[in-house]
C-alpha cells in the first residue's frame, strides 16, 4: 500500500518582506526633503488642473457621479469641477478618472512606467471625506501621502517590468494607494500589510486596452478604477478582513508564480523621496511620455520648415531615433480608431505638429483626425532604436527620454537632425519648466471659473507655507461647483 504525499501546510507564514517594507515605509518613514515637498506642491496643482481639463470632454464627464443618480453622501468626498458629493470609493473613481483622462498628468519611466499622481484619486477622496467628518488633514498631509505613494509606485517600477508579462501599470496605483490610504484611515501597520496583500491578490488589469488593435478609452479610467479598489480594500480590512501573508511568494498560487513568471521583485534603492524629486511633468503636450521629446522636436522642425518656405507637404520621409520602450508601446502603423489610439501613436503625435505647429487635447478628436494629411504623413514616418537612448532611459542619474527627428524633403534636402534628450518637464529642466507648469494650470482653471475666483485659487496655491496649513476640505472647496 503506497502512501500519499503530505498535504500543504496550513501554518500561516510571516508576511512577505516586500509588503512589510512598504508598510514600514508608510508608517515609520519621515519625509524631510524640501525638494520633495515643493515638487509635490507643483504636482498637486498640476494634477488638479489636469482633472479639470479632462472634465471638458463629454466622454469623461458621462462616467462620473454617483452610482444612483441624485445620491448625496453626508460628509462625502467632493469632486473638483463638479457638484458631486460621493462616498470615498466612488469619489476615488471620479477623481482618478478625471486626472488620467487626457494622459496629461505626471509620469515616471523605468523598467515599468506609470503616472504616480494617479494615486491622488484615492488620497484626495479619503482625506476630503475624513476632514469633512471632523478629522484633521491638511494639505501638508496630502503632500506627504503623495510623496509616499509616488515612492511606492516608482520604487516597484524601477527594476520590475509588469508590461512584459502583460499586466498594466495600474496594479502599482492600486498597491501604492492601498498602502497610504490604509494609514490615513487609521489602520495599524499589521492591518496595512493585510490591505496591501489584498491589493496584490485582487484581479489585475491586462494591458490589452493600451495596445493595437484594442486600444480604447478604458486606459483613461483604469487608474480611477484602481483608486476605487484601493479605498474599498482598505475599508474592508478596517472592518476586520484578514490578509494573505505570502500572497507574493506562495508556491503555485502566489503573485510571482501566477503573474510574474516565478520571478521575485527586485529593488534598486530603499524607499525615500527619490521618485517625487525626479518625477516628470507633462507640461507642453498631452502626449504619451515616451513621445514628449519627439513632439518637441517636431515643433522645432515645423518652425524650420516655415523659415525655409516649406510645409509638411514637402516632406518625403521622417526617421525617429528613439528608445526601445517607445518602439514597443507606441510605434503603430495603419488606421487609428479613437482618441485613446491616437495619443498612444508616436507617428500621429509627430505628424500633427509637423503639419499644424501644435498638439493639444483637441488634436486627438475624430474631427481633428479626419484631415487626410495626417495619415499621409504618418505613412512616411518610421522609428529606429538608439541603444544609447535605451540605456540612458534606465540610468538613475539621467532618466532621459531621448528622441531625434531626421527629415528628408521631396527635393532631396536632408534637414539637420533635431535631437531632444530631456523634456521640459524633466528635473534637469525644472527651472525652465515651472513657470510653464503654472501657465498650464492657469489655462486649465480658466475654463471653469471666473477671473475673480481664478485669482483666489492662484494666490492660495502660490503661497506654499499657507497652502500646507490649509484643511483639505477647504482646499477641495476651491475647485467644486456650487
Amino acid at each position: 500500500m503506497s502512501s500519499s504525499p503530505r498535504g500543504e501546510s496550513a501554518l500561516r507564514p510571516e508576511p512577505d518582506k516586500v509588503i512589510q517594507d512598504i508598510a514600514d515605509y508608510v508608517h515609520s518613514y519621515k519625509i524631510e526633503s524640501p525638494l520633495a515637498f515643493e515638487t509635490a506642491r507643483l504636482c498637486l496643482i498640476d494634477t488638479i488642473g489636469c482633472g479639470l481639463e479632462g472634465l471638458r470632454f463629454p466622454e469623461c464627464a458621462r462616467l462620473l457621479g454617483p452610482v444612483v443618480d441624485g445620491t448625496v453622501v453626508p460628509n462625502g468626498t467632493k469632486v473638483p469641477g463638479t457638484n458631486y458629493q460621493l462616498d470615498p470609493i466612488r469619489g476615488a473613481f471620479n477623481i482618478g478618472t478625471i486626472i488620467r483622462w487626457l494622459d496629461f498628468n505626471d509620469c515616471f519611466l523605468a523598467a515599468e512606467w506609470g503616472h504616480p499622481s494617479d494615486n491622488l484619486g484615492a488620497i484626495l477622496a479619503v482625506a476630503d471625506h475624513l476632514t469633512r467628518k471632523g478629522e484633521a488633514f491638511t494639505v501638508r498631509d496630502l503632500l506627504e501621502n503623495m510623496i509616499k505613494a509616488h515612492e511606492i509606485q516608482g520604487g516597484l517600477a524601477l527594476l520590475n517590468s509588469f508590461n512584459r508579462v502583460g499586466l498594466d501599470h495600474v496594479v502599482l496605483v492600486k498597491v501604492a494607494s492601498t498602502a497610504v490610504v490604509s494609514k490615513m484611515l487609521g489602520l495599524s501597520r499589521d492591518q496595512t500589510i493585510d490591505a496591501i496583500s489584498q491589493a496584490f491578490v485582487d484581479g489585475q488589469s491586462l494591458r490589452t486596452y493600451r495596445h493595437a488593435p484594442n486600444t480604447g478609452p478604458r486606459k483613461s479610467w483604469a487608474a480611477g478604477d484602481a483608486c476605487s479598489r484601493a479605498v474599498n480594500l482598505a475599508l474592508l480590512v478596517k472592518k476586520g478582513e484578514k490578509g494573505l501573508p505570502s500572497v507574493l511568494t506562495a508556491k503555485t498560487w502566489g503573485f510571482y508564480d501566477v503573474l510574474f513568471k516565478g520571478k521575485p521583485f527586485e529593488f534598486q534603492m530603499p524607499y525615500s523621496s527619490y521618485i517625487m524629486e525626479n518625477v516628470l511633468f507633462k507640461i507642453s503636450y498631452p502626449a504619451e511620455f515616451h513621445a514628449q521629446t519627439a513632439v518637441e522636436a517636431a515643433h522645432i522642425v515645423h518652425a524650420k520648415l516655415k523659415e525655409m518656405g516649406k510645409t509638411a507637404d514637402d516632406i518625403k520621409g521622417v526617421r525617429i531615433r528613439t528608445q526601445e520602450a517607445a518602439i514597443r508601446i507606441i510605434d503603430k502603423q495603419g488606421p487609428l480608431d479613437n482618441f485613446a489610439d491616437r495619443d498612444h501613436a508616436i507617428s500621429y503625435m509627430v505628424a500633427y505638429p509637423l503639419i499644424f505647429g501644435e498638439l493639444t487635447s483637441e488634436s486627438y478628436t475624430d474631427a481633428a483626425a479626419a484631415d487626410s494629411r495626417i495619415d499621409a504623413l504618418r505613412a512616411k514616418i518610421h522609428c529606429v532604436e538608439d541603444k544609447r537612448f535605451s540605456t540612458e532611459y534606465h540610468d538613475p542619474a539621467k532618466r532621459s527620454i531621448g528622441n531625434a527627428l531626421l527629415v528628408e524633403l521631396n527635393d532631396g534636402t536632408v534637414m539637420d537632425e533635431v535631437e531632444v534628450e530631456y523634456p521640459v518637464g524633466h528635473k534637469r529642466r525644472r527651472t525652465e519648466g515651472t513657470p510653464l507648469l503654472i501657465n498650464k494650470f492657469k489655462r486649465h482653471i480658466s475654463h471653469h471659473f471666473d477671473e475673480t475666483h481664478q485669482k483666489v485659487i492662484l494666490d492660495i496655491v502660490s503661497d506654499g507655507p499657507a497652502l500646507e496649513k490649509m484643511p483639505v476640505d477647504k482646499f477641495t472647496d476651491l475647485f467644486v461647483r456650487p
